[in-house]
């Protein structure tokens, strides 16, 4: 996909996780101001995207049409606005003959549908799987279906960020990079950390091939899901891991830190699910994180691979207890690495510098085993809730001026890239030690949470394979 969109994740909200089809004008409105008061627009979220449940059927000409009682002023009203506030909006159909909702869907209809979200402003198009009619069980099959709308967007002219939501059927990380800007890799998210359903039917997460995803899936279960193939994410085209859960309830904070942070380090896209309108200020201070938004937008576009993983540590109540270690290296030579535990309590870990530079050469071959690294906390800098609060419940006006007074970062003046180049100590975190040459970086994590850093070389940063394609690449 060359549209010259998606050159990091996208990032937005959608409201389908907590909304469903609870949609209207008021809505789109509300939310996009909100996403204006509490600053996060301007930490990344600039997508509205529109989901299920906003249309009323086909006219004689086989176009879509809107729902006036839910969109009395129409879309091209909603996204004026939208644009008017310095954001983009988007919309959802189905490559089915319905959605999943059961309202029509654009199969069959993509140039008519296509013209409708061009001719409406539309920037994003989440495009999901259900009542395909039969034409899946293959690559070529499932290729060909949603290839054909790819097709109709780009005959518009106008560009429209493409999202595929095929549930990670069909292999579809191995040919979704060719026609799409992300796509789904797994079964519908579950706002719980480690629990396990029946309806996410991969009985072994592990297993990157799944005939029927379904839903509730864990975040575990879809981070393991995708821990085999999570480098080929690329600017340009993403591993989307479905949408943020932070903010609904059914995590604790040590969880939902855990999830965010996991998200930005594989470099899925980050779709704000919360209703803003009841956001927690405890979910804010996950959301707003520039340090670890930085590793999400880092422009090399280099997700962060499974380096080590460990099993059967200290089971939950659902039967899961693992730890994980993630690293990845970010454009200016630095390196992210993040401790998961996923088991029933807090744990010491441990990872050392051959084990964290393994992509760069075994056995601390590698240059970068031979540094001293310097390490960040990437939740050091954390907003504090009552700060949060204090932002909720101001006015608009109000909370731009305490969100200035904090020096909060804002990607909207400085970009992340930019902000990256000029050395921005807010997108680093805060240092707390350092790790010597062949040595160890240690930490503890707490159940069910992360421990995440940015490493820096005290030696200046060594050289690396290329830092904007995969190495296979």
């Amino acid at each position: 996909m060359n549209n010259g969109l998606a050159r990091t994740p996208q990032m937005g909200w959608n409201n389908w996780n907590s909304l469903g089809c609870d949609v209207s004008e008021e809505l789109l409105l509300d939310t996009s101001a909100k996403l204006v008061h509490f600053g996060l627009r301007d930490v990344g979220y600039n997508y509205v995207v529109l989901d299920d449940c906003w249309s009323r059927g086909r006219n004689e000409e086989g176009f879509l049409v809107v729902d006036a009682k839910k969109f009395p002023r129409g879309m091209n009203f909603i996204s004026d606005y939208i644009h008017d506030m310095g954001m983009l909006y988007g919309m959802y159909s189905s490559a089915g003959e319905m959605t999943c909702a059961r309202y029509p869907g654009s199969l069959d209809y993509e140039k008519n549908d296509a013209k409708s979200f061009a001719s409406w402003g539309v920037d994003y198009l989440k495009y999901d799987n259900c009542f395909n009619m039969g034409r899946f069980g293959t690559p070529g099959t499932s290729y060909a279906r949603y290839d054909a709308m790819s097709k109709a967007l780009n005959s518009t002219g106008r560009p429209m960020l493409y999202s595929l939501c095929n549930w990670g059927e069909d292999y579809v990380h191995t040919w979704g990079m060719s026609i799409a800007n992300s796509w789904r890799m797994s079964g519908d998210i579950y706002d719980s950390f480690t629990r396990p359903d029946a309806l996410c039917s991969c009985d072994d997460p592990r297993d990157p091939i799944c005939v029927a995803p379904g839903s509730r899936c864990s975040v575990l279960n879809i981070l393991n899901k995708v821990a085999p193939y999570a480098a080929i994410g690329h600017p340009g085209g993403w591993n989307d891991l479905d949408m943020l859960e932070v903010g609904l309830g059914g995590m604790t904070d040590d969880e939902y830190k855990a999830h965010f942070t996991m998200w930005a380090v594989v470099k899925s896209p980050l779709l704000i699910g919360a209703d803003l309108r009841k956001l927690p200020p405890l979910a804010l201070t996950i959301l707003n994180n520039p340090a670890v938004i930085a590793i999400n937008q880092d422009p090399a576009g280099r997700p962060a691979t499974r380096v080590s993983v460990e099993y059967n540590v200290k089971k939950d109540k659902y039967g899961v207890g693992e730890t994980q270690v993630w690293s990845g290296p970010l454009a200016n030579g630095d390196q992210v690495v993040v401790f998961l535990n996923a088991a029933d309590e807090d744990l010491d870990m441990r990872a050392g510098l051959d084990e964290i530079f393994v992509a760069e050469g075994p056995e601390c071959s590698a240059e970068h085993c031979q540094q001293s690294w310097i390490v960040y906390d990437l939740w050091g800098g954390r907003m504090k809730e009552n700060i949060a609060k204090k932002i909720v419940d101001a006015s608009q006006e109000k909370a731009a001026k305490e969100l200035k007074h904090l020096k909060w970062y804002n990607s909207t003046e400085l970009s992340y890239k930019e902000g990256l180049d000029n050395e921005d100590e807010r997108l680093f975190g805060v240092e707390i030690g350092t790790v010597k040459a062949k040595g160890i970086l240690k930490a503890k994590v707490p159940k069910h949470g992360v421990a995440a850093f940015r490493l820096r070389s005290r030696d200046g940063a060594p050289k690396r394979y290329s830092t904007t394609t995969n190495d296979e690449l």
